[in-house]
């Protein structure tokens, strides 16, 4: 009994884990996608006014 107590206590642990992992994704998603697409535009911009031939 005690043995299975013990797994089921590390199942929790990592439902919980991986809970927290998604959860802090699912708030800083807004963040992250808005600086990669301004770090995108920024070189496409800086990209285009580089070129010899427009």
């Amino acid at each position: 009994m005690k043995a299975a107590t013990g797994e089921l206590n590390l199942t929790v642990i990592t439902l919980i884990a991986i809970a927290a992992v998604i959860g802090f994704f699912w708030l800083m998603w807004p963040r992250i996608s808005e600086a990669i697409n301004s770090q995108w535009n920024n070189i496409s911009t800086s990209n285009q006014e580089n070129r010899p031939y427009n």
